[in-house]
């Protein structure tokens, strides 16, 4: 799952570009539950750190090439200490993502991670200064109730449920870092920047694991077939970025906002025919909750009437009125 902020240009559904921006956005979606799937398969050979390091590494290799043809949208500062802070959320938000992966079905992972809308809605206000009203907040705090339903703390799924939250929080945290970053330079460049430090992390973090007799390599027993796949999930992830950029450049947000829950869709499909997993009824009662709250949260947010009270808040000075 991934969101990028940019800013809005067409608002009809009718115009060549609002079209185009939805295909992407439904081509992304449908691939990333594709890249998690393949991710899956690959924790059964390799640790969630490694699988990681992987991945990013692959989709570097992947996206400076697709960066390079594409440098005409290059803009601002790569290397910069707030593109190194997106670089290390990028690090946990991805292994959260693929430890969970290796334990859990896809699509129960992707649901709970499908709470970051809502994690976000809840950090704009004391980050950001943002005003969310009082209905977007209680929504908010039912699609964490579907959470806690799919997750069902000491009868459920256990701990390990945790971890797709602590993604969903880290992205969210993310989403705010690159909204401060996106000022002054492009999201590519910021995706080419945070996707180099992120691999820089995982490299010493998997050296260090390494050299403390943590973390045992598996690369070496790796079947030739595993690597053609750990060069596929990078490749899918690259395109997907790449996809979701020129989406949200085309269409405007709001439009694009119900496309996003097609992932879902696509991890139940994949846990299903690859895995033989699927949620159970409890889950799919969380995860109605949590797509209503989000859909929610994402109309209110774009009814003209309430866009006002997303601007930062000013101080007042109070006047004595006298009587």
């Amino acid at each position: 799952m991934t969101f990028v902020l940019t800013t809005a240009r067409r608002p009809s559904i009718f115009e060549n570009g609002t079209l185009t921006g939805m295909i992407c956005m439904t081509a992304a979606m449908l691939l990333l539950p594709i890249g998690d799937t393949l991710s899956k398969l690959l924790t059964g050979y390799l640790s969630a750190v490694e699988v990681t390091a992987a991945r990013l590494l692959a989709q570097g290799c992947c996206l400076f090439p697709l960066a390079f043809f594409m440098r005409h949208r290059l803009r601002g500062p790569m290397f910069s200490p707030i593109v190194a802070l997106s670089g290390g959320l990028v690090m946990v938000t991805l292994t959260s993502l693929i430890w969970a992966f290796s334990v859990m079905p896809i699509a129960t992972v992707i649901a709970i991670f499908f709470a970051e809308p809502l994690i976000l809605t809840a950090l704009v206000g004391p980050l950001l200064g943002e005003r969310v009203g009082l209905r977007r907040m209680i929504a908010v705090l039912v699609g964490l109730l579907g959470v806690l339903i799919i997750i069902r703390p000491g009868g459920g799924i256990g701990l390990v449920a945790f971890l797709p939250l602590l993604a969903a929080l880290c992205y969210a945290v993310n989403m705010i870092v690159l909204r401060k970053a996106s000022g002054s330079r492009s999201s590519l460049t910021v995706q080419c920047g945070a996707t180099f430090y992120a691999c820089l992390g995982m490299i010493a973090l998997s050296l260090g694991l390494n050299a403390t007799g943590q973390l045992q390599p598996a690369f070496v027993d790796l079947p030739l077939w595993a690597w053609g796949v750990v060069l596929a999930s990078g490749a899918l992830a690259a395109i997907s970025f790449i996809l979701i950029a020129e989406a949200f450049r085309q269409a405007e947000a709001g439009m694009l906002a119900p496309f996003q829950y097609l992932e879902i869709i696509g991890a139940t499909a994949a846990g299903y025919l690859v895995f033989a997993d699927f949620p159970d009824d409890l889950t799919w009662i969380g995860i109605a909750i949590i797509l209503s709250s989000g859909l929610y949260v994402f109309w209110r947010e774009h009814v003209p009437a309430n866009r006002g009270n997303l601007r930062p808040r000013r101080r007042r000075t109070r006047r004595i009125r006298s009587r």
